[in-house]
């Protein structure tokens, strides 16, 4: 679990809370940690492996290029993998080895491989995590970017610089303002450790508040531009709409769930601290809420890794495809940057390739026709599609089903609509 009482706690004069919380079950929590760790990342590896799947022919339809919005998501998948890496590092240390847990609690201790086992998981927890934190909001960021036409294809270039250089630097300004002057000699008081609890929350808090402002203005202009496209809204727009708003709210929903309990968790631990007797009775109720959430971070926090990626992908079966071809386009919305043959054939991939695909050879035929706004109409409807040069809104709808003339009759209603 993600939490900055791990650092907290690499100090020998750490602080009544975390002591309390910490050395609670502390073997029974590090092997629920590593269950669910565990589970999060088998699962998440297996969501992101390419998959065997049926073969649709595509016909005169080319595949687009991956978007900005697609490496994202990888990103935070990979992001939340190595977090879970972390996790079960730091959990199976502490079960395995106890001797050099123990060796934490001493002071002015010669051998300082306690120290820098527990700093140094600890650190790679937050910094991955937090990682995980800033390309969400990047990734908001980027889809309203895109209905908005201000996003290109260098974009990923400042979200990297952005997250990366963010999260570095407040994982080691929070981590020094706490071990000052030495991780040996912490200073006590709650002040000195304010700093590094706001670095770890700030982009946490920051996700929660604004995402969905953002991903709500998105869907708003997305109908907007779903609606001028053609100057109609049929049922294909509108189920359009409907499975980018239903993308969206998953993605808060699995946030919401798995790091809500951090936020209540810490904010109990710090009114716990404040008091002048964390023991007292009439704290007994809050110290037991307090421990029900950490318990439940512990769970949480590691499976946001395979929660993600059912939100951005949805489950993408067990039948991993081992095999070293080219050009195959994965069924969760490919990461790969190669363009596929426009005579071949691909694995079925969901109703936003087939959509984007029709969106495209539309936009072909419409040239520079424009919209009722004054803009071109390729423009308009680039937005939804994978074109080469700005990054998309990805949404994956199931059509194993679908029959094959619809798809083509609605390709041609596309066609002939562009043309009037």
């Amino acid at each position: 679990m993600a939490s900055p009482r791990l650092e907290t706690f690499c100090c020998p004069n750490r602080d009544a809370s975390t002591e309390f919380v910490i050395t609670f079950q502390p073997l029974f929590f590090s092997a629920i940690c590593i269950g669910s760790a565990g589970l999060s990342l088998i699962f998440s590896i297996l969501q992101l492996l390419p998959k065997r799947r049926g073969y649709r022919r595509l016909g005169q339809y080319p595949l687009p290029k991956p978007a900005s919005s697609s490496r994202i998501l990888f990103i935070i998948s990979i992001c939340d993998i190595l977090g879970c890496t972390g996790i079960i590092m730091r959990s199976s240390i502490w079960l395995g080895m106890p001797n050099l847990v123990r060796g934490i609690n001493v002071a002015n201790n010669s051998d300082v491989w306690p120290e820098v086992f527990c700093v140094g998981s600890a650190m790679w927890i937050q910094l991955f995590f937090s990682a995980s934190f800033w390309w969400t909001f990047c990734y908001a960021v980027d889809v309203f970017l895109v209905v908005r036409r201000s996003a290109g294809i260098s974009t990923i270039i400042l979200y990297h610089m952005i997250t990366w250089g963010l999260a570095v630097l407040l994982c080691v300004e929070g981590v020094a303002m706490l071990y000052y002057p030495s991780i040996s000699s912490c200073e006590n008081g709650l002040q000195h450790a304010i700093p590094h609890y706001i670095t770890t929350y700030a982009p946490l808090l920051l996700v929660l508040i604004v995402n969905p402002t953002l991903f709500a203005r998105t869907v708003s202009a997305v109908t907007s531009l779903l609606k001028g496209r053609q100057g109609i809204y049929t049922e294909n727009e509108r189920r359009l709409g409907t499975e980018i708003k239903i993308r969206f709210f998953k993605i808060m929903l699995v946030f919401f769930i798995c790091w809500l309990p951090n936020i209540i968790n810490e904010s109990l631990l710090f009114y716990l601290e404040m008091q002048t007797d964390i023991k007292a009775g009439d704290l007994k109720n809050i110290r037991n809420v307090a421990l029900i959430t950490w318990f439940i971070m512990g769970i949480l926090n590691p499976m946001s890794g395979f929660l993600n990626t059912l939100a951005f992908h949805g489950w993408t079966g067990f039948k991993v495809d081992c095999s070293l071809q080219k050009r195959r386009e994965l069924a969760w919305d490919s990461a790969s940057t190669s363009a596929a043959n426009v005579g071949g054939y691909n694995p079925i991939v969901g109703s936003t390739l087939l959509y984007q695909s029709h969106v495209q050879e539309a936009k072909n035929m419409t040239g520079k026709n424009m919209t009722g706004n004054g803009q071109p109409a390729s423009d308009a409807i680039s937005v939804l599609s994978e074109g080469s040069e700005s990054s998309t809104i990805e949404i994956h709808i199931s059509t194993e089903h679908r029959d094959y003339e619809e798809i083509d009759a609605d390709g041609e209603s596309l066609g002939s609509s562009a043309r009037h």
